[in-house]
């Protein structure tokens, strides 16, 4: 399959750009390694229309980010509305910001058709750039997704909630990957299935080691590395350990600390602020690691 939805970084016909590229130029042009999750959250909204608040949003931070994830649940949970809302939040972000990328955030994973339902929900019918997957089925139930060759499919590998170890973290008893952590064997999995150069994995900020383990094993798999702000995650590590050799190929993602920076009527403001001053604090370490832009 290929990118039918008309991605503008498709290129010519003959030579369209995998996922990886599309990554690298979508961060290189904005400078930034910035994802802005859009997850409107009712009981924290300064506003009562969700596609008004998303507007804003991205209206105020569209130039300083590579990407936009929405989290599926939120416009899922507030029922057909929510998600005509997410529907026309694509749309304005495709009109105001088309070389931006946008994440469906759903973790979907099932077997045969529905997993290849879910695929063509997520890149045709919805039209996103990428999607993040659960690979805990095995490999038919993500290869669906894959199949798409130019959009990204981002593996939950470690994640970033306290409880992330109970299973993650388990060893594996047998087999060649004998004695390594589950979330390890994840990771070389996903690695080995990456055919066309468009999966990436899920790594929590909150657990640097552990990100840090997994960039040894795939240097150069993209990263979506959610928990900066409010899960604490440590941002100068997450940077550090979580780039490749050139100080790229990772999505940092914040969501409450920028879409909530205000609840007053100066939120896109604030929130335009507290982006740019991530976006900064990254390329801080950027360039302190010895990779500017």
């Amino acid at each position: 399959m290929d990118n039918a939805q008309g991605h503008p970084y498709t290129g010519v016909a003959s030579a369209p750009m995998t996922f990886r590229q599309q990554l690298d130029t979508a961060c290189a042009r904005s400078r930034s390694l910035l994802c802005v999750g859009l997850d409107p959250d009712p009981a924290l909204l300064p506003v009562e229309d969700v596609l008004d608040f998303n507007r804003q949003i991205i209206a105020a931070t569209h130039d300083l980010v590579c990407a936009y994830k929405p989290n599926l649940a939120f416009y899922e949970a507030l029922g057909l509305p929510g998600l005509r809302a997410l529907e026309q939040s694509l749309r304005f972000i495709r009109d105001m910001a088309p070389g931006v990328l946008l994440i469906a955030d759903g973790k979907r994973g099932d077997v045969g058709n529905t997993a290849q339902a879910y695929a063509r929900a997520l890149f045709e019918t919805w039209g996103f750039d990428a999607a993040t997957v659960n690979p805990y089925g095995g490999r038919d139930s993500v290869e669906p997704f894959l199949e798409y060759r130019q959009r990204g499919v981002f593996f939950w590998c470690r994640s970033s909630n306290p409880g992330a170890g109970d299973l993650q973290d388990l060893v594996v008893a047998s087999g060649q990957e004998q004695g390594q952590p589950l979330y390890q064997v994840v990771a070389r999995r996903v690695q080995a299935w990456d055919r066309y150069e468009n999966a990436g994995l899920v790594l929590g900020a909150p657990y640097p080691e552990e990100l840090g383990k997994v960039r040894a094993l795939c240097p150069e798999t993209p990263f979506l590395i959610p928990g900066i702000g409010p899960q604490a995650g440590d941002l100068k590590q997450a940077v550090r350990l979580g780039t490749n050799a050139q100080g790229r190929r990772a999505v940092i993602a914040a969501s409450r600390a920028v879409l909530y920076a205000s609840r007053g009527t100066d939120f896109a403001q604030k929130a335009r602020q507290a982006a740019s001053a991530l976006r900064d604090a990254i390329n801080q370490v950027l360039a302190q690691e010895g990779h500017p832009w």
